[in-house]
């Protein structure tokens, strides 16, 4: 699966029906993979326009606050 997303990510153009059929016939579902599709295309997406526009990340202990904070309360 990772190598799909690698080949979709830094070669679209040469992306086809085996590269999928391949992965479909290891067991992973076409939900799986549509899913997988979306998330990479949003995380790419995201991350070239934080390369483009120069974002700045919040510093290191925002995440651990952040993540003791939903690990305690969950998705609100």
């Amino acid at each position: 699966m990772l190598g799909l997303l690698e080949l979709f990510t830094l070669h679209p153009k040469q992306l086809n029906a085996n590269d999928v059929r391949v992965v479909l016939g290891l067991g992973v579902t076409r939900e799986a993979i549509r899913d997988a599709f979306y998330v990479a295309f949003l995380f790419n997406t995201y991350d070239r326009l934080a390369d483009t526009l120069g974002w700045e990340l919040p510093d290191h202990r925002y995440y651990a606050k952040a993540g003791q904070f939903l690990l305690k309360k969950g998705y609100l």
